[in-house]
């Protein structure tokens, strides 16, 4: 069995079927647990890096394009969270949420089953929808493009790859046409 990574669009369930994947297999599934592994290790605040979580700016990008050599605060969480995302991959099979682990575990040499999670946008209101608590439209779409845009942005920044290419991964399920139960039996058997 394989360390399983999970990107997913905001709202395409990666955590619903991150969880069950890990609860079927019988193995540990990993997601917020990584910013309290990384705060314990880097002693930085763990409501810092919660906030700072998968976000660059557009600015930021762009300066990192310009002056590679930068190396801030973010840098500083990144590199923590990578040392976490090595060990944790390191004690055994698990489901790893986010954080650009498919592209850290690749770089450290670690077999991975990569899988990009992905969803039309009626099914992604709906789940937003329900995870914000609300019926407005114009706000979940909101929601949908900045949480996107983050993710993007963040794996682009620590990764140089593109967020969601088809390359990276090696599995891409659209959790609205094929349902989570579907996506779980089939993330379960490439697993296996």
């Amino acid at each position: 069995m394989k360390i399983i990574t999970l990107s997913r669009e905001y709202g395409a369930g990666g955590h619903s079927i991150g969880t069950e994947v890990a609860k079927r297999l019988n193995i540990e599934f990993y997601d917020k647990d990584i910013i309290a592994g990384v705060a314990r290790e880097s002693g930085i605040d763990e409501n810092l890096i919660a906030s700072k979580g998968e976000e660059i700016s557009v600015a930021e990008s762009i300066i990192r394009a310009i002056t590679p050599i930068s190396y801030d605060q973010k840098d500083s969480i990144f590199e923590a969270e990578k040392s976490v995302i090595i060990d944790i991959a390191k004690k055994g099979p698990c489901v790893i949420l986010g954080r650009c682990a498919d592209i850290v575990l690749k770089e450290a040499g670690l077999e991975t089953l990569n899988v990009f999670l992905y969803a039309d946008a009626d099914s992604r209101i709906k789940r937003v929808g329900e995870l914000l608590g609300t019926t407005d439209e114009a706000l979940i779409r909101k929601a949908i493009r900045r949480t996107d845009h983050d993710r993007h942005s963040y794996y682009t920044y620590f990764t140089y790859q593109k967020w969601g290419d088809y390359k990276n991964y090696n599995l891409m399920l659209d959790t609205g046409a094929l349902g989570y139960e579907r996506c779980i039996d089939i993330i379960c058997q490439a697993a296996k």
